[in-house]
């Protein structure tokens, strides 16, 4: 059975750790602590799966996967595909339909990366891969989650979920969709115990929202707008910006799959 977050002792006593789809320094403290504790004891090594870099992690992870924002379900395909064994007929089967060129080059997970991912797993005896809230907010998490049952059940992982949301599997394994882009200014809302009133952008964000530090902006969605204070981060990369939120939020950061392409009007003065 999969390990809810009820039970993480397994991510200490691991010497391989797969983090996907959780900005980790910012969500769980927890857990974050636990897999410094594996890297300190156990030296194990950290690979991070995320859209976003993180400047914090870098002295902790040993490799850095950068994928497109939506193509979680791509990038689970591919890390079926390069860890599971002993298929089953069906598995085998969705496995050897997948379009793989497609899906790694619109998630930007190159299939060299995986195989480095592999060749770091060798000789190593605990092996854990942490699934973060990203993707049970995804549209597609009923499939996302059929994939991750396939993983724990075609590999030697132990698969820890970072939700307490009940999820129903889709019956069979069904095709990847089509991934969609998420171009612009793009919003990831991370969890912390406090409402922030700021949202933390790169000066590549900067430049593409037309936005300076300290400036007061709209972050336009649909129908919704939310008033929030642009402040400038230099420690993060690329055009998605990020705001914490607690977990009594109700605006539309909080609603559905966690990155938002938003739109940014500067406040007028």
């Amino acid at each position: 059975m999969m390990n809810k977050n009820t039970n993480l002792e397994i991510v200490s006593k691991s010497d391989y750790i797969i983090c996907l789809g959780a900005m980790i320094l910012r969500d769980n403290e927890e857990v974050k602590d636990l897999i410094l504790e594996a890297i300190a004891k156990n030296e194990a090594e950290f690979i991070y799966m995320h859209p976003i870099d993180d400047i914090d992690l870098k002295l902790f992870y040993t490799q850095f996967l950068k994928y497109e924002v939506g193509s979680e379900e791509g990038v689970l395909a591919l890390l079926l595909d390069f860890f599971t064994k002993n298929r089953s007929a069906s598995l085998e089967k969705y496995l050897n339909d997948l379009d793989h060129g497609y899906i790694s080059a619109e998630s930007s997970a190159g299939e060299e990366e995986f195989e480095e991912m592999i060749e770091r797993s060798l000789d190593k005896k605990t092996k854990t891969i942490i699934i973060g809230e990203d993707l049970f907010t995804h549209e597609r998490v009923e499939n996302l989650y059929s994939m991750i049952k396939a993983f724990e059940e075609f590999t030697d992982f132990n698969v820890v979920i970072l939700t307490n949301d009940e999820i129903n599997p889709s019956e069979t394994l069904e095709d990847v969709e089509e991934l969609s882009s998420y171009n612009g200014t793009v919003i990831y809302k991370y969890n912390t115990e406090e409402d922030d009133s700021f949202v933390y952008g790169s000066e590549s964000f900067a430049r593409v929202a037309k936005v300076q530090d300290k400036d007061n902006i709209y972050l336009n969605y649909g129908k919704d707008s939310l008033q929030k204070t642009f402040k400038l981060d230099k420690n993060l990369q690329g055009t998605i910006a990020i705001c914490g939120v607690n977990e009594e939020d109700a605006s539309f950061l909080s609603r559905g799959y966690r990155y938002k392409q938003v739109k940014i009007e500067k406040v007028e003065e």
